[in-house]
């Protein structure tokens, strides 16, 4: 048989693989949205109802953004691997909220983490090789509504450490001693309550580290590699904000409401800008080849004319 009678009677499910092939991206992580939408919708309700805060659609607006910026490099034909996963990831998904079986379903929460993981896994089958996989995980997890979640589970032991390392901070000009969250400051009882745990600090410290390393381009090794600094850049933050609110507690001249809020933001942006520097790349200091020499006109891939009579 020649190859051009192979052309005119090929079976039909050949033509079905070929448009199958020519899908352009945006068709193929529609489909999987659609096929993700009750957790959609959880994550809606959860946001709307008031029992989380709605931070994850700024996480949200920065996957959109990453796609749309990268939409002339995407892939014409998928990576295999990261589609493979986002199958799976997709059909585990929906038989881990629903059940299967014997199988329970899984709280919503932990289903919705499979299902924002399958769609970041479908992303990145399509985006260019050089995105870094980690920072886009991250901020997929990152859309979750968690805060609440988060301060259950992290708040407390958040308070604890932040009591006691003011605690060693206060020590040299007050009389203080703790008692689980609480701190006595010379006499005066001063509670670091929910919000001076940090969870929200923490949030947008690696919402900022994941969307910074994105638009530097950084590697995923460089990215997990400065991770740990991250953290402790958060903690140290949310310690320094609750050890000069407690400093003005106990000396008995609580700050009003304006300056403790001005405060918490202040050191917010220095928490965030610290770390949005940490994960742009160092510039590289040009060779001394590469340093223009004086007396001589220089262009690129031109020739060197020496002025100097």
């Amino acid at each position: 048989m020649s190859l051009a009678m192979l052309a005119h009677r090929h079976p039909r499910i050949v033509d079905w693989g070929i448009h199958i092939d020519r899908t352009p991206a945006a068709g193929w992580i529609g489909l999987q949205f659609i096929a993700l939408m009750p957790t959609w919708v959880w994550m809606a309700q959860r946001m709307r109802d008031g029992s989380d805060d709605p931070l994850g659609l700024l996480a949200l607006v920065a996957l959109a953004a990453l796609a749309w910026s990268r939409r002339r490099e995407l892939r014409a034909s998928p990576r295999l691997g990261w589609l493979a996963l986002a199958g799976a990831g997709t059909v585990l998904a929906t038989l881990m909220r629903t059940g299967l079986g014997f199988m329970p379903a899984l709280p919503p929460l932990a289903a919705g983490l499979i299902a924002v993981l399958a769609l970041a896994c479908g992303l990145l089958a399509f985006l260019p090789r050089k995105v870094a996989a980690l920072p886009v995980a991250g901020l997929a997890v990152l859309a979750l509504p968690l805060l609440s979640s988060l301060q259950f589970y992290a708040g407390y032991p958040l308070r604890v450490v932040t009591a006691e390392v003011s605690r060693w901070l206060l020590s040299p000009g007050f009389d203080v001693a703790r008692e689980g969250a609480s701190l006595a400051v010379d006499g005066r009882l001063v509670i670091v309550d929910a919000p001076c745990s940090g969870v929200q600090m923490v949030w947008l410290g690696y919402f900022t580290a994941c969307a910074v390393a994105l638009w530097a381009s950084r590697s995923g090794r460089d990215f997990m590699a400065r991770l740990p600094m991250v953290g402790l850049l958060v903690l140290a933050g949310n310690i320094v904000r609750n050890s000069v609110l407690i400093a003005f507690e106990g000396a008995g001249h609580p700050l009003a409401p304006w300056a403790h809020n001005t405060l918490g933001l202040v050191v917010l942006a220095v928490v965030c800008g610290s770390i949005a520097r940490l994960m742009v790349p160092a510039r590289a200091e040009p060779e001394a080849a590469e340093l223009p020499i004086p007396g001589l006109i220089t262009t690129h891939g031109g020739r060197h004319v020496d002025t100097v009579l």
